[in-house]
């Protein structure tokens, strides 16, 4: 018997039933082992020694390829055809040979697509573990792990607020704050542009002013109201006639096929797919066999999936829409390694592959693989000057028209940002024609900042610039995510403070490791592992000599003198110049202290030197503006019969009252629904919760407050909710006991039904019947056995079944969710008892 490891069930269902009876295939689950997360786990005093661990979660799927290799004759290790897969496969060798249950006999086997052919053309031809790509893993993931490791506790004792930076992560965020940067130095200016609307022909099209006064107009030439009103007074009063068209034929070639993240890029535009969404449905997609292997930075395709896409489109179209020779892409991305095809589908007449957002990611990489061996289009671009009778006014008007689609007929590539106003259809137009003018228009704008990073756009900066692999890309943009360092408001990225704030950081006192050059050339250099050029270790010394060094300097620095650091670094973002020589740093609120940044215990803050006469804080996010400021505590008043006096305050939550002083001191917070806050509603907030009466059933008291969640009501350990924060005041006894009852009923009729939202069908691979559900936390998907909660980028009336079906198969790869209740079993206890029984030994002490 032979045994094939793969890394997921759906792959592994897929390839064993291309083999016959004399294989069992079986899935890892992804990695089965990592650097445990604890200091010591990379030894760069012994060559860079890796101590390896065994995730808990993969203890079953380990214990079955164990179990399965002892009785196999064979060990293929079919992973993906990748570095990350390379390591999969020697990761399992490893686990098996410390097991000792490695067989004699050990192959490496890899395809690009999961089809009967390549699975068995991959059988019929294997090879060992290449120790290239094993190095350039290790490399990597040393690397990753001394920066972490290295770096983190220096953020957490130098940098409040601070959790973690990455080696490309950090970089990414660089890229995102330095985009906001830009914005926020970016001045508008005024310009105004003067088009005529003409008509020839029966066809309307558009004329742009480009002379006025004998002088060409150019976007910024029209500055202010007044010359752009004389300006359409001159085109009103002008009788134009057409003294030039020029006609120049274009031709526009197809792109090349998906790669990562070209495929990331347009999926994010065409589909508003997220990258780690568009990997997560592209690995599916593979693994069904529907589509070659996603992660890969080539272009090229094999020669017979080129002939059978030029055979696909004749089918479709006719051979007027093939060009005489194929295409051959050349990839222009840095560090590129071509390694594998460009992503496309492995059968071309197949235009349809699964359902929901996998057939829409499919369409899309089945028309570009498609159109990139189709004929280019061709166009005819026109251009047509109009001048009036005194010759210093002209107009202009561009017209595009297809002549021929070509390629065009399949499939356009979509654009992170607006087009120009190019090309619209021109009626036919001739030398001394005079178009009718139908009107005159005069516009305001302003010149725009360059705009903020979309997760497209910011992936194509990213391999421009040679950071990180595209394979990396969809995890470090969510690291950015999950760690607050960045927000997405609109499909677009916002630094958070903190990102600023580490952003900073790293570029005063790390600078070349935050560097655009160094990363890219690092990432050159594991590429040069990767290819046998470069040995890893040497690489790790050489890292590791200048930082390790480096961050034991910045470990002696005090935190005050960090924080002096930054606040020159920042001087130009926090206190602009205010163009009216006055001090930028000059206090707003006392007048006389000069404001710096300080560090507190949730992080940087600007505050006034004055302190603590002048309580004047701004939050560090908000640059040199005044907005938000908080001149110190506001007094409301005295508590009308404690005497106590009641203040107005702002935390690390939002504002809030207080009574009193330290540990006796009350608080509260102020509500958003509030309204205005004086010293009346003060003491109603302080006085919470509010009793409102007996329950006359329980005889149990109701009270109303207002919690983490909002207002509410309370009896005897149920709860109802609140509309408004009025209501927590205003609520009587009987319509307390009817939402209380209202709110039980709902809770029972929730428990009772358990009614699916949708019942989604069979599971394609174990066939248990799935069912969307909601849930407490959110609508989620179960198949009886496991559950698994719906991301985010999921909408639950788009769901399909497949989509289900890889989240329950991901959540059940887990494992089992610890239970609270799982240490008191009684088979836990057992020995514990047994050791209590041998009284003659506790006698003996």
């Amino acid at each position: 018997m032979k045994l094939v490891v793969v890394e997921s069930p759906a792959k592994a269902k897929t390839i064993e039933k291309y083999l016959g009876g004399d294989y069992r295939v079986l899935a890892s689950y992804g990695h089965v082992r990592d650097l445990p997360p604890k200091d010591g786990s990379v030894d760069p005093d012994n060559g860079f020694a890796m101590e390896w661990e065994n995730y808990a979660d993969k203890a079953k799927q380990l214990k079955a390829i164990t179990d399965e290799a002892k009785k196999a004759d064979s060990l293929i290790l079919a992973t993906d055809p990748d570095r990350e897969g390379e390591a999969i496969s020697w990761h399992v060798q490893e686990v098996l040979q410390k097991r000792r249950a490695l067989p004699a006999h050990v192959e490496r086997v890899t395809f690009n697509a999961i089809t009967k052919s390549a699975v068995t053309e991959a059988m019929a031809n294997p090879r060992g573990l290449d120790e290239d790509l094993i190095d350039a893993y290790r490399a990597r993931r040393a690397l990753d792990y001394l920066v972490g490791f290295t770096l983190s506790p220096v953020l957490w004792r130098k940098l409040p607020g601070a959790k973690s930076a990455g080696r490309v992560q950090s970089v990414a965020l660089r890229l995102i704050v330095d985009r906001e940067r830009e914005i926020e130095l970016f001045k508008a200016q005024e310009y105004w542009s003067v088009a005529a609307t003409m008509e020839a022909d029966g066809t309307e099209f558009l004329a742009r002013l480009v002379r006025y006064k004998g002088d060409k107009v150019d976007r910024l030439s029209i500055g202010d109201e007044g010359t752009a009103m004389a300006a359409k007074a001159a085109v009103e009063a002008g009788h134009f006639t057409v003294q030039s068209v020029e006609t120049k034929p274009l031709t526009r070639n197809p792109p090349p096929p998906f790669t990562t993240s070209t495929l990331q890029q347009e999926a994010a535009r065409k589909l508003g797919f997220s990258a780690s969404h568009t990997m997560r449905i592209a690995q599916a997609l593979y693994e069904d066999g529907a589509i070659t292997y996603m992660r890969t930075d080539g272009v090229q395709m094999a020669e017979e999936a080129i002939s059978a896409a030029r055979r696909a489109v004749v089918n479709r179209y006719d051979s007027g829409y093939v060009p005489e020779k194929a295409r051959h892409y050349a990839t222009k991305a840095k560090n590129a390694q071509e390694a594998h095809e460009a992503i496309r589908p492995t059968d071309f007449s197949r235009d349809h592959a699964g359902s929901g957002d996998h057939a829409r990611l499919y369409q899309l990489i089945w028309k570009r693989a498609l159109a990139s061996q189709m004929a280019s289009a061709r166009l005819e671009r026109t251009t047509a000057e109009l001048v009036d009778g005194t010759g210093q006014t002209a107009l202009r008007a561009t017209g595009q028209v297809v002549l021929f689609p070509g390629f065009l007929a399949l499939y356009e590539e979509g654009r992170d940002d607006a087009e120009d106003e190019e090309s619209r259809r021109l009626p036919r137009l001739r030398d001394g024609d005079a178009p009718a003018k139908k009107a005159v228009h005069a516009e305001q704008h302003f010149t725009q900042p360059p705009p903020r990073y979309s997760e497209a756009s910011l992936v194509k900066k990213m391999e421009e610039l040679g950071i990180g692999r595209p394979s990396t890309y969809a995890a470090t943009l969510q690291t950015l995510k999950d760690r607050d360092y960045v927000t997405v408001e609109k499909n677009r990225f916002f630094p958070a403070e903190s990102g600023r704030l580490l952003t900073a950081f790293l570029e005063r006192f790390f600078e070349r490791y935050v560097s655009y050059d160094f990363t890219a050339g690092l990432e050159d250099s594991l590429d040069d592992v990767s290819g046998g050029r470069e040995n890893w270790q040497k690489l790790l010394e050489a890292f590791w000599k200048d930082f390790k060094p480096k961050t034991a300097e910045i470990m002696e620095q005090k935190p005050s003198e960090i924080t002096v650091a930054l606040d020159e670094f920042l001087a130009p973002f926090l206190f602009p110049d205010k163009g009216d020589g006055s001090d930028p740093r000059l206090c707003p609120a006392c007048g006389e202290g000069r404001l710096a940044l300080r560090g507190g215990r949730f992080g940087a803050f600007v505050a006034c030197s004055n302190y603590p006469e002048c309580k004047f804080t701004r939050r560090f996010g908000q640059g040199g503006g005044e907005g938000g400021a908080d001149n110190g505590p506001e007094i409301l008043g005295k508590h009308p019969e404690t005497g106590e006096e009641i203040s107005r305050k702002s935390g690390r939550f939002g504002p809030y009252i207080e009574m009193g002083a330290g540990k006796e001191a009350k608080r509260a917070s102020i509500p958003k629904d509030a309204g205005e806050l004086d010293l009346d509603l003060a003491v109603k907030l302080l006085s919470l919760p509010r009793t409102i009466g007996t329950h006359p059933e329980t005889g149990h008291p109701i009270t109303a407050s207002i919690g983490r969640y909002g207002p509410y009501l309370a009896h005897d350990g149920k709860y109802a909710r609140l509309a408004s924060t009025a209501e927590v005041f205003e609520t009587g006894m009987n319509t307390a006991v009817a939402k209380l009852a209202d709110a039980a009923n709902a809770r029972g009729q929730a428990r009772g039904s358990r009614e699916p939202l949708k019942v989604l069908g069979a599971h394609p691979r174990t066939e248990a019947e799935i069912k969307l559900m909601e849930g407490r936390y959110g609508p989620y998907v179960t198949d009886g056995t496991t559950n698994a909660t719906l991301p985010k980028t999921i909408a639950p009336d788009q769901l399909t079944l497949e989509e289900a079906a890889q989240l329950i198969d991901e959540r059940a790869a887990k494992g089992p969710a610890a239970k609270k209740g799982k240490k008191k079993t009684p088979a836990k206890k057992a020995p514990a008892k047994k050791a209590a029984a041998k009284k003659p030994a506790a006698k003996k002490k």
